[in-house]
């Protein structure tokens, strides 16, 4: 199916934090002739060889008539919000990726590459780094670790039935870019916490919140990752992540902060009430998932994939956070900001 000019690619979620950077890695692609990028809602930005579809995943529809004639499916697809409603996220990203996978399988594509998640991995705060063989039953009871873990099992079903495609999951870190900051300040902090909060010097403390370790990775490196999936004939799952975790000291000193020592169940205890008076967009089972999952070891993509990230942990939050600073973001709806462009 694929022609001497190149690949063609479909991305799903292509106007996200995650589907900007993929859409850009394959545009300036020489191997790439041509993405189709499917949002909910038409973008105001656009790259070379991309044109795009408004298709909402929530909808029964037929997506083939999309897929038909791609060399690869890349879905990204996936609403965090409302987590007070978790029978609407499990419409777009439950039921939409059953459709997507269905679809591209009808299709004829030759490859589906899914956007899964450290969040899908089994608490495992002790084992050290694991590889992509650690069990995949969530970290929380969380619904983004829930229906992450649950399309973990659909895709198993989904390979045996479908012996001549190849699947792809990706298994990446928390992802940031500074064009994200506005976007995930919304998700994780709320519509009313302000951005110059994300200043050094604006914010005196961190708390250092026994077990708060995390890794991160820039969302650029992860596209990098999910474009050589599309040229390099591999399969399965692949971890990606900066190597060196971060914890309350690192946050601190990327804010020019003192970290204060706080107990687990205080913390929680306090976003048990944000959450409740909806004053937080996070549950607290997304909480209690951070504090419980593992490491990720990257030996596997840096070996079959021969990827590598071009930027620290620290660097990928410390643009996040001027992101969230300057309202900076992109002419797309979900990362919508102050200075769009």
């Amino acid at each position: 199916m694929t022609s001497s000019a190149g690949k063609k690619v479909v991305v799903t979620g292509a106007t996200g934090n995650v589907g900007t950077s993929v859409v850009a890695a394959l545009a300036a692609d020489p191997g790439i002739a041509s993405v189709r990028g499917i949002a909910r809602r038409m973008p105001g930005w656009s790259p070379p060889k991309t044109e795009w579809t408004a298709v909402d995943l929530r909808q029964d529809i037929d997506l083939v008539p999309h897929f038909q004639g791609a060399d690869a499916v890349i879905h990204l697809a996936w609403a965090f919000q409302p987590t007070h409603d978790p029978s609407a996220t499990w419409r777009t990203n439950v039921l939409g990726s059953l459709r997507v996978f269905r679809d591209a399988a009808s299709a004829g594509v030759p490859a589906l590459i899914h956007a899964s998640s450290v969040g899908t991995y089994s608490p495992g705060r002790d084992a050290g780094a694991v590889d992509e063989s650690w069990p995949t039953h969530g970290a929380s009871e969380a619904a983004y670790c829930r229906e992450k873990a649950y399309l973990e099992r659909v895709l198993d079903t989904h390979e045996l039935r479908n012996p001549g495609m190849r699947v792809v999951r990706m298994r990446p870190a928390f992802l940031f870019k500074e064009e994200s900051g506005p976007e995930q300040r919304r998700i994780f902090g709320g519509r009313f916490l302000p951005g110059p909060l994300a200043s050094p010097r604006t914010v005196p403390v961190v708390p250092d919140i026994p077990g708060l370790r995390f890794q991160a990775l820039h969302t650029d490196d992860a596209a990098r990752a999910y474009v050589l999936a599309v040229h390099r004939e591999v399969s399965g799952a692949f971890n990606l992540a900066a190597e060196s975790p971060l914890d309350a000291r690192d946050l601190a000193a990327l804010l020019d902060a003192r970290t204060v020592r706080l107990p687990r169940a205080a913390a929680r205890a306090a976003l048990v009430t944000g959450y409740a008076l909806r004053l937080l967009p996070a549950s607290p089972q997304l909480f209690d998932a951070v504090l419980r999952l593992p490491l990720l070891d990257c030996t596997r993509a840096r070996d079959q994939l021969g990827w590598q990230p071009e930027h620290t942990a620290q660097e990928a939050v410390r643009e996040m956070l001027k992101g969230m600073r300057t309202g900076a973001g992109m002419d797309t709806a979900p990362l919508a900001g102050r200075k769009a462009s």
